[in-house]
């Protein structure tokens, strides 16, 4: 089990958010994205449809004092795993300039993140005295 600290609780909440309103806009929004992105209809569909239960996962370990550590590398890996992703589409499709530019800032977004749970979730508890 991990001590999840406010910090991290407060960055998976967040994390949440943005997996929720990023699925909605890619899984409802996919067939009038995909024409002005030049990425494929189904793509989005999918990687939306995917990112619900991951916003589950993070939304309730962002309501807990303590997780299993599995879980919550599990989010940092899975968010690792979404930046390297983003980057094999860049190259794997023929993304329109505004495309591109949805891809790197989401992707980027998604390393923020990453980063700051990895930082967190490594980090110790300083015990200075009151």
């Amino acid at each position: 089990m991990t001590d999840l600290s406010s910090f991290l609780r407060r960055i998976l909440a967040v994390d949440a958010v943005t997996c929720t309103a990023a699925g909605a806009l890619m899984a409802f929004g996919a067939g009038v994205l995909a024409p002005i992105t030049g990425l494929p209809q189904p793509l989005l569909l999918w990687a939306g449809v995917i990112l619900f239960p991951v916003a589950a996962l993070m939304a309730v370990l962002s309501r807990r004092a303590t997780a299993p550590t599995a879980l919550v590398w599990l989010v940092i890996l899975g968010n690792a795993g979404w930046v390297a992703a983003s980057i094999a589409v860049l190259f794997l499709t023929q993304p329109t300039a505004l495309g591109t530019a949805f891809v790197v800032a989401q992707a980027a977004a998604v390393a923020v993140l990453t980063v700051l749970e990895w930082r967190a979730a490594t980090t110790r508890p300083s015990f200075a005295a009151a």
